[in-house]
């Protein structure tokens, strides 16, 4: 292979609404794709920020601080559950996820009735870990009760879309980010993980839980993992050193899931264009039939950069497609048309 195969939308997108997203992404890419998001608009824009307010509406739960601590309209503050309340009493509310998935579905089979959107592709909804929440605004004396709760809440919300939109057109992913926070003892929500025993036993629950949330996904569905590095004004919680400890995830996680993987993605921060970083994509043991993208389309450095890091790239892996690091939807306006004809003129269409 001497060029990509095909390209990958993270998620969060730069436009006004999902109708732009689909319309803009269609036109530019839409042969380069199999599967095509909603870009995530309104309140998800900034991924999970808006949970807090959702989760701070149920009874029982209590949030920290007596000030607001805004993102936009979204208050971050942690929540905790409120002393004295059983947490088999507390019913979560509705998260927001089927509820966006439906009305952006509905955009989408119109769209393509339309003939704006190509047939062969599928709509993509991306949804967080239970973990990427709970470490991020849960106080760390309420986690291990608040896990269960959350857990059941977001499988909830995807026992929905399940039900509503045909496994045939769907595509899931998984948003696995505070994972590496974890895994790198880094950013929000890390915790002190010292000794080896230590280290091997949070890889064993990481790995376990996301084979819970793969075995919560039909086969027929498409089923796919972002593996991040965070993105918080468009930088990581950390760097990571090169790609191992993602090709070790996606390793074990395809080993461990008790169906197939459709698609995983990898980071490539854009100053990476040496064989160090990605040399441990030789060790990868996908199934041949998972598809592998590589977030190296960057909007500072274009097609331009992205052909660099590519060249790299395909010294250590023989096929894979393109992407960018992380969703985009906190990108600088004007920047999301340029990205898509990026992706498009360093990667092979897929129809």
């Amino acid at each position: 292979m001497t060029q990509p195969q095909g390209a990958l939308l993270v998620g969060s997108i730069n436009l006004p609404d999902a109708e732009h997203t689909f319309r803009a992404a269609a036109e530019t890419l839409g042969a380069h794709l199999r599967r095509l998001p909603d870009g995530e608009p309104g309140e998800r824009f900034h991924w999970i920020v808006f949970q807090p307010d959702v989760l701070g509406r149920a009874a029982g739960i209590e949030r920290v601080g007596e000030e607001p601590v805004r993102i936009r309209t979204s208050d971050v503050r942690p929540l905790r559950i409120a002393e004295g309340v059983d947490p088999a009493t507390i019913e979560l509310p509705p998260l927001g996820y089927a509820a966006a998935a439906r009305d952006s579905y509905a955009r989408f089979v119109r769209l393509r009735a339309e003939g704006v959107i190509p047939k062969h592709l599928r709509f993509q909804v991306s949804l967080p870990t239970p973990l990427s929440v709970i470490q991020s605004f849960v106080v760390p004396e309420s986690r291990a009760a608040f896990t269960p709760l959350y857990t059941a809440a977001i499988f909830r919300e995807l026992a929905e879309i399940l039900a509503e939109i045909p496994h045939h057109d769907l595509a899931i992913q998984w948003d696995c980010a505070l994972e590496f926070a974890l895994i790198e003892r880094a950013g929000v929500g890390a915790s002190a993980v010292e000794t080896a025993e230590e280290r091997a036993a949070l890889w064993d629950d990481l790995i376990a839980r996301g084979a819970e949330q793969a075995a919560r996904v039909p086969e027929a569905v498409e089923l796919g993992y972002h593996l991040c590095y965070g993105d918080v004004a468009e930088k990581h919680f950390v760097e990571p050193t090169d790609t191992a400890n993602l090709v070790a995830f996606a390793n074990r996680l395809a080993a461990a899931a008790p169906r197939s993987l459709t698609w995983v993605h990898l980071p490539v921060p854009i100053e990476r264009d040496d064989d160090a970083y990605f040399a441990p994509l030789g060790e990868l043991a996908l199934a041949p039939e998972t598809e592998l993208f590589l977030g190296l389309v960057h909007r500072e450095d274009g097609a331009a950069g992205a052909e660099r890091r590519i060249a790299t790239a395909l010294r250590h892996v023989s096929a894979f497609g393109v992407a960018t690091e992380c969703g985009i939807g906190r990108a600088p306006d004007g920047v999301t048309v340029p990205l898509f004809e990026a992706h498009a003129a360093v990667a092979a269409p897929v129809v």
